[in-house]
């Protein structure tokens, strides 16, 4: 007999989705201006929209009330995550909270990082356990993937045996109203709770890859002021370089990706779903045919084998994957299950420039 090794499983998901949706035309009134200040010509959003609508799949978006915080969408995600697991909370080991810009006041939009976006989920999860650890995780967009590889870590280690992972963001408040690229953006949150498994066979985390280029990538998104040269609060605003991150996330996810699924041992044609970060419909769309030559596999069957929520949901950063991962797990998306044995991979590119790749087998 196979002797039983210690494995990363996920065993609840759960997702906080704000209620409040905001469609492209909410935008047709916006000022819109180009990066160098000048204004878009008037009486073109309707166009301006169309293009975006058409390069990003979006139509809308959710916005979280004003009266709610990043933390307080992870505590929800959080607390349907324990429920969907039947655990006690007591026995987590981390609580761990991806996210870029804290908690930010709908009237407020300065950062606030202390205490912890995770201290404030754990508190208000009501968990006593001074040994359950809360500690907050800023990597950009791939922020919850990277807590997933972290746990694997802690809980293969044997330290730790249980860990919530949460992704939260409210972008919409980082987010220039004089900035077309700010249609984009979104609030929400997702967990996982993760659990270490002994078995005779390989489960869960099987293998996973990352890497982070500065040099030349650091400050393709970056805080800057209002493109609308009258705007006097001195507030800074999420920016990015579209095209230069376009082209860097399609010439180096599809390796990363390839990469982490060469140290599982699997090839393209095992993985049954990838779970993408929700950034760009068209770039995530890019992103896979270009996996797909990376294999000589031909071309993808996307719809099939990429679930997205992006066209309704928007990009929420952290939040986008564990989101779109409790979606499928609850039957929420059409065309999409997942059963015993599938192997999916997990993946995200964003600010630093970061990317990383899990490689999971489901249980």
């Amino acid at each position: 007999m196979a002797p039983r090794k210690r494995h990363t499983v996920i065993i609840g998901t759960g997702s906080s989705i704000p209620p409040k949706i905001v469609p492209n035309s909410d935008f047709l009134d916006n000022e819109f201006f180009m990066d160098y200040g000048q204004p878009v010509e008037p009486g073109t959003n309707e166009k301006v929209i169309g293009k975006f609508r058409q390069i990003t799949d979006i139509s809308e978006r959710r916005y979280a009330d004003d009266n709610v915080m990043a933390s307080d969408l992870g505590t929800q995600a959080g607390a349907n995550a324990i429920e969907d697991a039947g655990i006690d909370p007591e026995s987590l080991d981390y609580v761990i909270v991806a996210h870029n810009f804290g908690d930010i006041l709908a009237d407020n939009r300065r950062s606030d990082f202390v205490p912890s976006l995770a201290a404030r989920v754990k508190q208000n999860l009501a968990i006593a356990n001074p040994g359950c650890i809360a500690y907050d995780l800023p990597f950009g967009c791939p922020g919850w993937v990277q807590g997933l590889i972290q746990t694997d870590y802690f809980l293969r280690s044997g330290d730790a045996s249980r860990a919530l992972v949460i992704g939260a963001e409210t972008l919409s408040r980082i987010s220039d109203p004089h900035d077309r690229d700010s249609m984009i953006y979104s609030d929400g949150a997702g967990a996982a709770v993760l659990e270490a498994r002994d078995n005779a066979e390989p489960v869960g985390v099987l293998a996973h890859a990352a890497r982070s280029d500065t040099i030349d990538h650091a400050k393709l998104l970056w805080m800057g002021e209002s493109y609308n040269p009258d705007y006097k609060d001195n507030t800074l605003f999420l920016k990015m370089y579209g095209r230069k991150l376009y082209n860097y996330a399609l010439t180096k996810v599809p390796g990363v990706v390839k990469q982490s699924l060469d140290r599982a041992g699997l090839d393209l044609s095992d993985v049954k779903k990838v779970f993408l970060h929700q950034a760009n419909a068209k770039m995530d769309e890019a992103i896979l045919t270009r996996l797909f030559r990376l294999y000589d596999a031909g071309e993808p069957d996307t719809p099939a084998v990429m679930p997205m929520s992006i066209s309704w949901l928007g990009n929420s950063s952290v939040a986008t994957v564990p989101t779109l991962l409790d979606l499928v797990c609850k039957g929420e998306m059409k065309g999409h299950e997942l059963t015993k044995g599938d192997i999916v991979v997990f993946a995200s590119v964003g600010a630093g420039m970061n990317i990383n790749s899990v490689v999971y087998r489901w249980v």
